[in-house]
């Protein structure tokens, strides 16, 4: 392939460690930075025929349009969502791709790994002992055994998921606007309708895209419809639950606890270190401050398996392009 550069925004130190490991094979010429794409650094792009970006960079039309000035030919998406990609201002300027899939089993293990630690409040006995305190009391959680698990999104995480909750003997009931029938009945799950998916369910978890019809399907609505106590799962997309909404119904006993791995405004925060300052976003601040609250930085796709997987397909994502082959991951901008 002929000889291409590209530049890659919002990169952690794992992230150079696997693109220069498996980058070898490759004629890319790779320019790592710390800052995430944005109109205060998208002007670094001048030069690149590519930009390699991720998931909480912000891609807006000012951001597209100097993308597009500076000569960029194709953005490729380290991650499979790319929501915050305005595709409509791109018009066909140039190429966008992503990777559609890397490891599902990684997100559905730790679907699973959230429900237990929420349940049996493994993350606080861990504190709590390490400071050598060995009481028990406020510990108690249930038996997953014959509860009813509800999925949103029946696609092949939750598939997955499925599969190991049924391990477990939950009955576990789907809602998806395309169900599998032919999966159902070999998973032994049963599709339902969001109704009867709120009100039968114990434990809740989202594992469908950000669409307009997803969007904050979680609220205030919805949740008044489910069980008391029910917990709610999120290690889908942040904005699949209206936050505000959560903590009311988490402050009047509704919503019995929530894990989640996910923000609806969480760019400015996941994946960084703010130990040494003040959370000023006060939704985020007052989720974290309830006890029967679990959050997690965005690390549910965070094995080495997965993050081979986005790292090769990325690299040939940007080897296709530079050798004129057909995009097989390109996202359809209209």
């Amino acid at each position: 392939m002929r000889n291409i550069k590209a530049i890659f925004y919002d990169v952690k130190e794992y992230d150079k460690e696997f693109f220069r490991k498996y980058g070898k094979d490759y004629n890319i010429e790779m320019k790592f930075l710390k800052e995430k794409l944005n109109e205060e650094t998208v002007d670094l792009s001048k030069g690149y025929e590519v930009v390699c970006a991720f998931t909480n960079d912000t891609i807006n039309k000012n951001v597209i349009d100097m993308m597009a000035e500076n000569g960029v030919k194709l953005l490729a998406m380290r991650c499979a969502g790319f929501n915050n990609v305005s595709l409509k201002d791109i018009n066909d300027r140039f190429k966008v791709v992503r990777v559609p899939a890397y490891s599902p089993y990684a997100i559905a293990e730790y679907t699973v790994g959230m429900i237990l630690a929420l349940n049996r409040k493994i993350h606080k006995a861990y504190v709590r002992t390490r400071e050598g305190n060995f009481s028990i009391n406020g510990f108690m959680g249930f038996d997953l055994y014959k509860k009813t698990v509800g999925i949103i999104g029946a696609g092949k995480i939750a598939q997955i998921l499925i599969k190991i909750l049924k391990g477990f003997g939950t009955r576990v009931i789907a809602y998806d606007p395309y169900p599998n029938e032919k999966v159902a009945k070999e998973l032994g799950f049963e599709f339902v309708d969001l109704d009867t998916l709120y009100k039968e369910s114990d434990i809740i978890s989202l594992n469908c895209p950000l669409t307009k019809e997803t969007k904050y399907i979680i609220n205030r609505e919805s949740m008044n419809k489910m069980k008391d106590g029910v917990m709610i799962v999120n290690t889908g997309r942040g904005m699949l639950i209206d936050s505000i909404d959560l903590i009311e119904a988490l402050k009047d006993k509704k919503i019995g606890s929530a894990a989640l791995d996910v923000y609806e405004e969480e760019e400015e925060y996941f994946f960084e270190d703010m130990s040494n300052k003040v959370i000023e976003d006060d939704i985020l601040g007052r989720l974290l401050s309830f006890h029967n609250v679990l959050i997690t930085s965005h690390q549910a796709y965070f094995t080495e398996e997965a993050v081979e997987a986005i790292t090769r397909t990325t690299l040939d994502n940007i080897k296709d392009f530079a050798e004129g082959k057909d995009l097989i991951n390109e996202v359809p901008q209209n």
